[in-house]
C-alpha cells in the first residue's frame, strides 16, 4: 500500500504546526519530542485541524468543489468542469484533485492515530478535562474523515458487504486492508460513541454557561475562556458534533431510531439558535450574517481561504456560478421561493465578462474588504442545525408522521416560508427534504452525499434527470493506492 506507507512520514511534515515540522520521520522519531507535554498534544491536534482546513479538504475541495459540480448546481464554460458535471471522472484535472483529497484525508487520519497511540500512556500530563477533550476530538476527527472518504470513494450502505476503504486505527508501515462498507460503519460508530462519552462531561459547550453567538454579541461566551484552546468550541469537533455525526452515520445505516435520538439531542439542547431574520437580511454588511452562523453545530475555520473563495464565487467572472434560470429552478422562485430568505439574500445577479445569460453569483462566502469588520469569521460548515431537522423528519416519520412533518415545517418557517406542507407518505416527505436540502446546502457539498445515500436521481435541468448509480456516486480510488497493495 504505497500511498499510506508514505503517509506516515508525509503526515509529520505537512502540518503548519511548528512542532510537527520539527519532528523526524517515524523510523527515527522519539515520540517524546512532541508528546512530552500537554501543550504538545494541543499543538498536534491543532495541526490536524489545519490540514482539514486546507484546500485539499474542507477549505476547498470537500466544501466548494467537485461534489457541488456533480450535484448540478453550477453552469460552466470551462470544459474540464463540464466533464465532471457530465460525470466523466477520467478528466485529468479531476483525477489530480481527487487524488490529493484521498492523500490529505489519510494524512490527517495518520496524525490522529499518532495522538491516539500515545495519549493514554501520557494521561498524567493533562490538567482539567484536557485529556478527555483532546482524545474525544481526535476520535471524532478520525471518524468524520473516514465517513467522508467512504461517502466519496465507497459504495453506499445498500452494498454493505462490498469492499470500500481502509479504516486506519494504528500507526504502522504495513498496508491496511480495505474494510467493507459495513465494517467501516461499525468502526465509525465505535469511534463516535467513544468520543461522545469523553466529551459529554468535559466539553465546555455542554455547560449552560456556554452561549453560542456572534463574536461581538453581548452575552455570547464562545471567546471568553482564558484558555485559547477551549474557545470557539464550534470550530472544533465538540460534543454536539459527535451527536450530529452519529445522526448522519446511523441514518446511512438505516438505523432510524438511533439517528433520530442523536438528531433530537442536538435540537433539544437549544444550544444553536435559529438566525434572526434581521441579522440575515441586514443591509449593514458589518452586521450581516451570510451563513446562518449561530446554527452551525460545527464548522472549519478557513480565514486563509478568503482569496480562493473570491476567485471561486466573487468578481465578474468566478469559477463557479449558475444561470439565474438554474437558481430560480432550484429555489422554486415561482412557488415557495418567493418567500425564501435564501434565494433573496444568497445571490447577486450579473453577467460574466464573457457575456451570455444572466448569472446569479453566490454571496454565502463573501468577506468584507479590510479593514471593514465581519459579523462572524469565515468558516466552512461541517454540521448544520438544519440537517438535524431534516434527519429528525426523515428518521421520525415511520414512528410519528405528524411530529415529523411538524419538525420540517418548523424549519421551513425559519427560512421565511409561511405555509405548512402536508404529505401522506414518506416518499413524498423525502422528495420535499431533497428539494429543500439542495437550497440549504448550496455551495457546501452535503447535498451530493444525500443523493448518494438515497440513490436518488439527479436533476440536471427542468427537462433532464439522470438516474442515480455507482458510476456517478463513487469516485475512483487513486491508481497508486490500488497498484501497490495486495489486499
Amino acid at each position: 500500500m504505497k500511498k499510506i506507507f508514505y503517509l506516515i512520514i508525509l503526515a509529520m511534515i505537512t502540518s503548519s504546526c511548528k512542532k510537527f515540522l520539527d519532528v523526524q520521520p517515524e523510523s527515527q522519531i522519539d515520540k517524546n519530542q512532541l508528546f512530552n507535554s500537554q501543550d504538545g498534544f494541543k499543538e498536534a491536534l491543532n495541526g490536524v485541524y489545519t490540514l482539514c482546513s486546507s484546500g485539499s479538504l474542507y477549505g476547498d475541495h470537500l466544501t466548494f468543489g467537485d461534489l457541488e459540480v456533480k450535484a448540478q448546481n453550477f453552469d460552466f464554460i470551462d470544459f474540464s468542469y463540464q466533464n465532471i458535471a457530465n460525470f466523466r471522472y477520467s478528466d485529468l484535472s479531476y483525477i489530480s484533485r481527487n487524488d490529493r483529497t484521498w492523500t490529505a484525508a489519510y494524512q490527517a487520519i495518520v496524525n490522529c492515530n499518532y495522538i491516539l497511540s500515545v495519549i493514554d500512556s501520557k494521561k498524567d500530563l493533562f490538567t482539567g478535562n484536557n485529556y478527555e477533550i483532546i482524545k474525544g476530538e481526535t476520535l471524532a476527527l478520525r471518524a468524520y474523515l473516514h465517513f467522508d472518504l467512504l461517502r466519496i470513494y465507497g459504495p453506499s450502505y445498500s452494498r454493505a458487504n462490498s469492499k470500500a476503504i481502509p479504516y486506519l486505527t494504528e500507526v504502522k508501515v504495513q498496508s491496511t486492508p480495505f474494510s467493507t462498507v459495513k465494517e467501516v460503519m461499525q468502526k465509525l460508530v465505535a469511534d463516535l460513541i467513544a468520543a461522545k462519552a469523553l466529551l459529554k462531561k468535559a466539553d465546555p459547550i455542554v455547560s449552560s454557561a456556554y452561549v453560542v453567538g456572534y463574536p461581538s454579541t453581548i452575552g455570547a461566551t464562545e471567546t471568553n475562556n482564558s484558555d485559547l484552546f477551549l474557545q470557539n468550541r464550534r470550530l472544533r469537533m465538540n460534543y454536539y458534533t459527535t451527536c450530529g455525526e452519529l445522526a448522519r452515520v446511523y441514518l446511512y445505516m438505516n438505523e432510524s431510531a438511533l439517528s433520530l435520538s442523536n438528531a433530537l439531542e442536538v435540537i433539544g439542547s437549544n444550544k444553536f439558535p435559529f438566525t434572526k431574520e434581521a441579522d440575515f437580511v441586514a443591509t449593514d454588511i458589518t452586521k450581516k450574517d451570510r451563513i446562518f452562523y449561530p446554527e452551525l453545530v460545527s464548522a472549519w475555520a478557513i480565514p486563509g481561504q478568503a482569496k480562493r473563495l473570491e476567485s471561486l464565487f466573487g468578481g465578474s467572472n468566478p469559477t463557479f456560478s449558475a444561470t439565474t434560470s438554474r437558481i430560480d429552478d432550484i429555489f422554486e422562485k415561482n412557488d415557495v421561493g418567493g418567500y425564501d430568505w435564501r434565494l433573496a439574500q444568497w445571490f447577486m445577479k450579473g453577467t460574466l465578462t464573457t457575456g451570455g445569460a444572466e448569472r446569479s453569483f453566490l454571496q454565502k462566502y463573501i468577506t468584507n474588504t479590510k479593514p471593514i469588520a465581519n459579523l462572524h469569521p469565515l468558516v466552512a460548515p461541517a454540521i448544520r442545525l438544519s440537517e438535524m431537522y431534516y434527519i429528525a423528519a426523515e428518521a421520525g416519520y415511520d414512528v410519528n408522521p405528524t411530529a415529523a412533518l411538524e419538525t420540517f415545517n418548523t424549519f421551513r418557517h425559519k427560512r421565511g416560508i409561511p405555509n405548512n406542507v402536508v404529505v401522506t407518505d414518506k416518499t413524498s416527505l423525502i422528495e420535499l427534504l431533497v428539494s429543500d436540502a439542495r437550497k440549504e446546502f448550496y455551495g457546501e457539498s452535503q447535498f451530493f452525499f444525500m443523493l448518494k445515500r438515497l440513490n436518488h436521481s439527479i436533476r440536471v435541468s427542468p427537462t433532464q434527470v439522470v438516474a442515480g448509480k455507482d458510476a456517478i456516486f463513487i469516485s475512483p480510488i487513486p491508481d497508486d493506492e490500488l497498484a501497490y497493495r495486495n489486499n
